[in-house]
């Protein structure tokens, strides 16, 4: 039976959980159907060099002279045979294994090392600032082509060499945009209410600073796949990077610029491969950035 208290106590409904951070991110991002689309088309390629052994539907180093560039739409050979009469599918799919690769783990590498270089000089300031950044400003002052070119020259040809340079050039960009943004949170009041408690630095940096500043850094770091994909293809065009037989995009390019006048579709799809990949990141990384922009 209802009692007058209860009858007179107004029903309270519970609290709506507020959604977090990262559900609003994935909510904002929904809403970019070109960030979505370019996201699909980047899962779709990673889908094809994962599983390349089961769709690839030929050996990508198993030539034949005697179809050798076969165009586009030949019997057996969809997207022709390049200038060993090698199917040009089976290579474009192979060959997004060793592209994504040498686009993904050089930044991986240099988002690692970049963001503790860039954190540790914004954090710390003085003159521990002063030294890293003027150092890493002398790696950063040069073009990232001609200094990944120098540097793949130095240590010499090779797949290793390639990834070490490529991991030297996105070292100081990373390690800039990390000590940038984390000069502006060492200056937030919660920051200096840990310090006011006693916390020590590298607690402050552990709790306060890195899952404020984390998120912009990655977000720049994936702009540089692309970029990274594009000098690993340049480096193996030039004779840099990947040997063949390997299939690699870009090597792919160097052996077939002769054929460019002969079966010049059949010579532009691995260039078309880099452009499709690269600007897919591109979208996908301006989604991200738009979508973690708290005020958009």
């Amino acid at each position: 039976m209802t009692t007058l208290t209860e009858a007179a106590t107004p029903a309270v409904a519970p609290l709506a959980k507020s959604p977090g951070y990262w559900a609003g991110v994935f909510r904002r991002f929904k809403t970019d159907k070109v960030a979505v689309g370019a996201g699909i088309v980047v899962l779709l390629i990673i889908l094809m060099a994962v599983f390349a052994d089961y769709i690839a539907p030929a050996d990508p180093t198993r030539s034949s002279m005697l179809r050798r560039l076969r165009p586009i739409g030949t019997p057996g050979y969809p997207l022709g045979a390049d200038e060993l009469g090698r199917d040009m599918l089976s290579r474009l799919i192979f060959g997004a294994r060793l592209s994504l690769f040498m686009g993904v783990v050089p930044v991986f590498i240099a988002f690692v090392f970049g963001s503790l270089i860039g954190v540790a000089a914004g954090f710390f300031g003085g003159k521990f600032n002063t030294i890293t950044m003027r150092t890493v400003d002398v790696f950063y002052a040069f073009p990232s082509v001609l200094l990944a070119i120098a540097l793949s020259g130095a240590m010499g040809a090779g797949i290793t060499n390639s990834l070490l340079s490529l991991t030297i050039v996105f070292i100081p960009p990373i390690a800039r945009i990390a000590e940038s943004v984390t000069t502006q949170v060492r200056g937030m009041d919660y920051v200096e209410a840990a310090r006011a408690s006693g916390a020590g630095a590298f607690t402050i940096i552990r709790v306060h600073v890195l899952g404020n500043v984390l998120g912009p850094i990655f977000v720049y770091a994936t702009s540089l796949i692309s970029v990274s994909m594009i000098l690993a293809s340049g480096l193996s065009f030039l004779g840099l990077g990947t040997k063949p037989p390997t299939p690699e995009w870009g090597l792919m390019l160097n052996t077939l610029r002769t054929a460019i006048y002969v079966q010049p579709w059949v010579a532009a799809l691995p260039g078309a491969a880099i452009f499709i990949t690269s600007i897919s990141f591109n979208l996908l990384s301006d989604g991200l950035r738009s979508a973690m922009d708290v005020k958009g």
